[in-house]
């Protein structure tokens, strides 16, 4: 495993790509949305893992509900894993419970599952697997 990026929930997108393309000194280099997340992201390279900016697409979005309850700041961090359900069957195995019962399609071509944070000392960990095309 290795940390792929951290996710940070904002509640303007273009404010936050502005301040974080001073802060890193770098373009960001991805927008996408996720509509199964009701999420809009920014993606900033910094060395070999990323930072990625979320803002809710619509106030049904688990991203809205957390800028809501606890404010901006960081929502998640996330481990890239080479087989996703294999790590997920071990971490099952292990007695840890999942958000999601199944992988489901992530930002810049990842499949992803979060651990709920109740079993990983407060903190939100998204597993992350990158999509192989043929």
């Amino acid at each position: 495993m290795q940390i792929d990026h951290i996710g940070i929930a904002v509640k303007d997108l273009d404010a936050a790509i502005e301040i974080y393309e001073k802060i890193l000194d770098t373009p960001c280099f991805k927008r996408e949305t996720v509509e199964s997340q009701k999420v809009e992201t920014a993606f900033f390279q910094t060395g070999e893992s990323k930072v990625e900016l979320l803002g809710a697409t619509s106030t049904g979005s688990v991203i809205h509900s957390f800028i809501e309850k606890r404010g901006q700041g960081i929502h998640h961090i996330a481990f890239e894993v080479n087989d996703l359900d294999s790590e997920i069957m071990r971490l099952r195995n292990e007695g840890f419970t999942f958000i999601n019962n199944e992988p489901v399609p992530g930002a810049d071509k990842k499949r992803i599952a979060f651990l709920h944070p109740k079993c990983s000392t407060g903190v939100l960990i998204e597993l992350c697997e990158s999509i192989r095309t043929p």
